[in-house]
């Protein structure tokens, strides 16, 4: 199975996009549980992998690795070129360049809406705080919630709780943004206004891996579908092709169940 992806080059020639995050033959324990087996996968930059599978597939904790929230047991991860490093300032930095939005929001509690998105920056990169704060602005007016600024995150609705997370996250200037389950804690009505903000990332060549169950996004969004099962990369497509012609039982047998409803 090959990962490829590409961007327009000069006079119409296609350049292949640079790989952005390589996991090779990454392999995942929790005791006796293969989480992860042998799992290889490519993104590139400007991509967006959405990932899919059913519970206890082995999603959130893929997504989870390539920023080293979770350990490998064997096996590669490198991100933009280099090996993911194993703790100190180094992981720091590289957590830096990798941005995260959770299924629970994770915002500060004692923070304004603003002083969570300006936080990152001025702690971690040193950006002066008048610097921080204009570009903390003009994301919180990206993700539509600048009139929120002021309160803080206990005041807001949970659609607006991760619209916040994702400006948080952005302001860091990462190279890629990974979404774990990130509407799975939210009330119905409130999950298109966080897919919207998503989607017009995707359209503006965000690198992105989002583990969801939103499959609507999925055929919207996504450059490729990768399809997990008992921690295994089963597949991986285009959405239409994926979502219309997949190739192994499993993903059959999957579309079948929640495509129905």
């Amino acid at each position: 199975m090959t990962d490829t992806a590409s961007s327009a080059g000069p006079a119409g020639t296609t350049t292949p996009a640079r790989p952005l995050v390589v996991l090779e033959g990454v392999n995942k324990y929790f005791g006796a549980l293969h989480v992860l087996q042998d799992v290889d996968l490519t993104v590139h930059e400007g991509e967006v992998v959405v990932v899919i599978g059913p519970s206890g597939s082995g999603k959130s904790t893929l997504c989870r690795t390539i920023n080293r929230l979770e350990t490998i047991e064997s096996g590669r991860i490198l991100l933009d070129g280099r090996p993911l490093p194993e703790e100190g300032k180094d992981l720091a930095r590289l957590r830096a360049e990798v941005g995260m939005v959770f299924q629970s929001f994770n915002l500060f509690a004692h923070m304004t809406v603003l002083e969570n998105v300006m936080v990152g920056p001025v702690k971690a990169r040193g950006v002066d705080k008048g610097a921080a704060r204009r570009t903390a602005l003009d994301l919180l007016e990206r993700v539509g919630v600048t009139d929120q600024r002021d309160k803080y995150p206990a005041q807001l609705s949970g659609g607006q709780q991760q619209r916040v997370a994702i400006a948080r996250a952005l302001a860091m200037q990462p190279k890629v943004m990974l979404f774990d389950e990130p509407t799975s804690a939210l009330d119905p009505e409130m999950i298109n206004e966080v897919l919207d903000v998503m989607t017009t990332l995707a359209r503006e060549g965000m690198t992105m891996v989002v583990v969801t169950h939103e499959m609507g996004f999925a055929r919207r969004a996504a450059n490729r579908v990768v399809f997990m099962a008992d921690g295994r990369v089963v597949e991986s497509a285009d959405p239409e092709t994926f979502f219309t012609a997949p190739r192994s039982d499993r993903a059959r047998d999957f579309l079948s169940k929640i495509l129905t409803h």
